[in-house]
């Protein structure tokens, strides 16, 4: 997969690209990643990317021509998804990181100062995508967070496929908990049934705790997921601890 970012500052891209699952990534050839300067392509022989707003206002709004020419110079897949990260977009959530490690490249544009002018999101055809209801300085980090979110869902970056799977937010339920050595540490100890071999078992108590934490932490989310089309298997379990 090929992630395209039009970024005022490529080298924080580029730089936070060089450790941990995007580097591994990036090694084994299953990701590309390009950074593209719309300042290298401003017109304005001073390099200017911003102007002043029309109908007055504070701060500068990115200018139309060095992004839209910035976007054009990018070789686009048949696949390709240009998204733009503003707080007016969609939510992104996990669902979306699925549907994007899918496709063949996700072309990223990223803002800074007050915004872009409209007609950059008309002309490009972007789909806007926020991380959250609040506002940061510039789309870079929200664009490193889709960069990594979507590059451990494609096959092959994770060692064990299985881990992406059982992520929270992966079936709309929360993880259950997780345990490693010692067996006790300072009065906490590990629930015996993970210690007890019987695999059907933990695959139940791993279920069901999915359940508990998603009702106690996000019971939205779990309001959500009892309103879905839910298997006999996890139906069974519902039942069976008075959750359904």
């Amino acid at each position: 997969m090929r992630f395209d970012v039009l970024t005022l500052f490529p080298e924080v891209i580029l730089n936070s690209c060089n450790y941990s699952i995007l580097k591994r990534a990036l090694n084994e050839n299953l990701i590309e990643i390009n950074a593209i300067n719309p300042r290298d392509y401003s017109k304005d022989k001073h390099k200017k990317v911003d102007d002043t707003p029309y109908g007055g206002g504070a701060g500068m709004l990115l200018s139309c021509q060095p992004y839209l020419d910035a976007l054009a110079s990018v070789n686009k897949e048949v696949s390709a998804l240009t998204i733009i990260m503003s707080p007016k977009g969609e939510i992104f959530n996990q669902k979306m990181a699925l549907e994007f490690s899918k496709i063949d490249q996700l072309i990223i544009i990223c803002g800074h100062y007050e915004g872009f002018d409209e007609r950059i999101i008309e002309k490009s055809g972007a789909k806007e995508i926020s991380l959250g209801d609040f506002v940061m300085t510039g789309g870079e980090l929200p664009a490193l967070c889709i960069m990594d979110s979507v590059t451990r869902l494609i096959k092959g970056v994770l060692g064990d496929d299985e881990s992406a799977e059982n992520d929270s937010h992966y079936d709309g339920l929360l993880e259950h908990p997780h345990y490693t050595k010692p067996r006790e540490y300072e009065g906490l100890k590990v629930p015996e049934v993970l210690l007890s071999g019987n695999h059907e078992m933990i695959k139940e108590w791993r279920r069901l705790n999915q359940f508990l934490v998603t009702k106690r932490k996000r019971p939205d989310l779990f309001e959500k997921f009892l309103k879905s089309d839910i298997s006999e298997y996890d139906r069974k379990i519902l039942i069976k601890n008075n959750l359904f």
